[in-house]
């Protein structure tokens, strides 16, 4: 087993050198994505019932959340009978929820999101909590009233 003078020949080396630089980026790159809002996200109610999976993704400078998934088996072929217009009648399973956010600072907002179960369109405004990176606070609003659910990150 080869022994090293001191610590500057261990991190010199070339072969070492590599590993070194490849564990750096990978952390970073976990670090990078667990500090996104993009993603998936396990939506739970006020009450704590996870009910669905919501993909939240940017497109054309704007963020949108899209159900991929319902965690409810009773659920996952539902309509949304409280829908209008051309979302009336149609699955929940791929509806767009969140539509038209922007960044502003450490939140996005400026866009709607919509409850599917109430038929009701809310000012919307997202962001990571500050202490968990895997939490995603989602807030609507009507006028100065607002409700805050918490939903966590799929991993």
């Amino acid at each position: 087993m080869p022994r090293y003078k001191n610590l500057e020949e261990i991190f010199l080396k070339p072969a070492n050198m590599k590993n070194i630089i490849a564990l750096i980026l990978l952390l970073i790159s976990f670090t990078v994505s667990s500090q996104s809002i993009f993603g998936k996200w396990i939506s739970v109610d006020e009450n704590g019932l996870e009910k669905s999976v919501v993909e939240v993704y940017e497109e054309d400078g704007k963020v949108f959340g899209k159900i991929v998934d319902i965690l409810i088996p009773e659920d996952k072929d539902a309509l949304c009978t409280k829908c209008k217009d051309e979302e009336y009648n149609q699955p929940v399973l791929g509806l767009m929820l969140i539509k038209n956010l922007r960044k502003d600072g450490k939140y996005y907002r400026g866009g709607t999101i919509f409850h599917p179960e109430k038929g009701k369109l809310y000012k919307c405004r997202l962001s990571l909590a500050e202490d968990n990176p895997d939490i995603l606070e989602v807030r609507g609003y009507v006028a100065f009233l607002y409700a805050t659910q918490y939903w966590k990150r799929v991993k």
